[in-house]
């Protein structure tokens, strides 16, 4: 009867952990939407707009390099940088007086506007369009590795920010060890990671 009341407690354990982590799964989704991993719509990409029972307002449109789109009924809208979601909401508001509780849903069909680039003493340095984001460590594999010349200890990620250019330091030699991980920062579309 000791081992059935042991067997017992530790079933009850187990429930009571995974409860536990079931209950922290939504807040940690959530903290990844907050931290920004969300798709950002950059130039280039293909967007499917529809409206609910609106068959002249589902269609196909292109991101046009100054990050804006054209749709009926709402006109010119800014899209690059925001969220599909985000777009989605503010096609709904134009659309109110046209198309009253209009159900707008966008999506992005092709990503074409999330480009980062390997430069320097790589194997395979270029230009890179992925359809999802990468951090410096998975670049630097997408570029082959580094040649044997190659600094590893002096990376540098460069990104234009508010109009001016950012950079940021990378030492592959620490993060190798596992250490500084914080630096194996999430590549925004535009960066450049280059090896000396």
């Amino acid at each position: 009867m000791p081992a059935m009341s042991a067997l017992t407690s530790r079933f009850s354990l187990i429930v009571a952990i995974f409860l536990s982590v079931s209950a922290l799964l939504p807040s940690m989704a959530q903290a990844q939407v907050g931290n920004g991993l969300e798709y950002r719509i950059g130039p280039e990409d293909v967007l499917h707009i529809s409206v609910w029972k609106e068959e002249d307002l589902d269609r196909k449109v292109l991101v046009r390099p100054d990050g804006g789109i054209s749709f009926p009924l709402a006109g010119d809208i800014q899209v690059s940088g925001r969220t599909p979601l985000e777009v989605q909401d503010e096609i709904r508001s134009r659309l109110q007086r046209y198309v009253p509780d209009a159900e707008v849903t966008v999506s992005v069909d092709k990503i074409s506007g999330y480009t980062v680039f390997v430069l320097g003493e790589v194997e395979a340095p270029g230009q890179f369009t992925l359809g999802r984001y990468v951090d410096v460590v998975q670049a630097l594999t997408l570029a082959g590795g580094f040649t044997p010349y190659a600094s590893n200890r002096n990376i540098q990620i460069l990104r234009r920010q508010d109009g001016r250019e950012v950079t940021y330091q990378f030492d592959f030699r620490s993060i190798s060890r596992g250490r500084d991980l914080d630096q194996n920062i999430i590549l925004q579309s535009g960066d450049v990671v280059l090896v000396p």
